[in-house]
């Protein structure tokens, strides 16, 4: 009984082309007490790659994370499928706004601690007692409203291509630093202001909602459905869009662009430019914002250093790898002194804060 993806990304997008048929990407989340994450991982996943479904799936004691895709044609008995798992039934899905074939190339169904790296002991909260969710129609009546603080939840390099007008993006690299500075800089105005908050899909937002609350924040509220939901409403309603930019993605597809606005900057030239890129020098894939000239001068690298170790034969790069392990401390997302032009979102928040909090 196969178990695991047994393909190579090459061979998986060889076999989508030849198959020609159109792939829809969703994604979906919930959170659920699960008996046997590993369980139902192992049934996930032989269901799953029955039916073409390629993407990347944390289970975990408190719930499920989902970002995949599958042909069109297998959507419905995926849905039946889904609607056969009590926690899952007629789960919201977040369809894409922009679709594409390969933006998943393998299928991972990972039992992970949780299924968002919060770092948090959720025996010390209420996880349920969240905030009110919003429609797109109320989250804009709520963003106008000046008692209101407005906080991008995801990280650095997500909002730095794309972000609501008036939003309060902080400086991170990881969901839970960004915990504990809005609950530090909004101390003290823990009843007399709205704490508004969004992601992606939504995610994020559940658990810091309920986490505020029981911080003492007394006005939480969250977007429904994430940037994802919220522009499908927009799209399908006439709603007024608030969104400048693009959505960052976790697939290849990396963005779904929401308006016409280009927000970032190429990291390497400052460039109007807002396509992410990986260094190819293999010992360093560093995500950054490079220009189609900056790709072409550098060969696709985020530094000279970079660029002469890929030019390299690919043993004497391999010879050069070896005894390095690879950590989180290379695969940083925009995070290097000799990009010049990587935007300092931390005085942007300080402004914003002032703003938001005079008076």
């Amino acid at each position: 009984m196969q178990l695991y993806n047994k393909l190579s990304a090459k061979e998986r997008a060889e076999l989508i082309e030849k198959a020609g048929k159109d792939r829809l990407t969703l994604s979906f989340y919930v959170y659920a007490q699960i008996g046997n994450p590993q369980q139902l991982r192992d049934d996930l996943f032989i269901t799953w790659n029955n039916l073409d479904v390629l993407g990347r799936i944390y289970v975990a004691h408190e719930g499920i994370n989902a970002q995949l895709s599958l042909p069109a044609d297998h959507f419905e008995a995926f849905k039946n499928h889904l609607d056969s798992i009590d926690f899952l039934k007629d789960i919201r899905l977040n369809i894409a706004v922009e679709q594409d074939n390969m933006s998943f190339l393998k299928l991972k169904v990972k039992v992970r601690d949780k299924i968002v790296a919060d770092g948090l002991n959720d025996d010390t909260f209420d996880v349920t007692n969240k905030g009110i969710h919003l429609s797109a129609k109320e989250f804009n009546e709520m963003l106008s409203n000046p008692n209101t603080v407005c906080v991008d939840m995801r990280n650095h390099y997500e909002s730095e291509i794309g972000h609501f007008n008036g939003a309060v993006t902080p400086d991170v690299d990881t969901f839970r630093e960004s915990l504990d500075i809005i609950e530090a800089d909004l101390r003290d105005h823990k009843e007399d202001k709205n704490l508004l908050m969004y992601c992606t899909g939504g995610i994020r937002c559940e658990k810091a909602s309920a986490y505020y609350k029981h911080k003492g924040f007394k006005n939480v509220y969250q977007l429904e459905g994430g940037i994802i939901e919220y522009t499908r409403q927009v799209n399908e309603e006439g709603i007024e869009n608030k969104f400048i930019g693009k959505n960052f993605v976790f697939d290849d597809r990396r963005a779904e662009k929401i308006s016409d606005d280009v927000i970032a900057k190429c990291h390497q030239c400052g460039a109007p430019h807002d396509v992410h890129t990986n260094c190819a020098n293999d010992a360093c894939h560093l995500l950054f914002l490079q220009c189609d000239a900056c790709k072409e001068e550098m060969n696709n690298c985020c530094s000279t250093s970079c660029k002469e170790i890929h030019a390299l034969p690919y043993e004497e790069q391999k010879e050069l790898r070896k005894g390095q392990a690879n950590s989180n401390d290379i695969f940083k997302k925009g995070r290097a002194d000799h990009l010049p032009y990587k935007k300092d979102l931390r005085n942007i928040f300080e402004v914003l804060k002032k703003d938001k909090l005079k008076d």
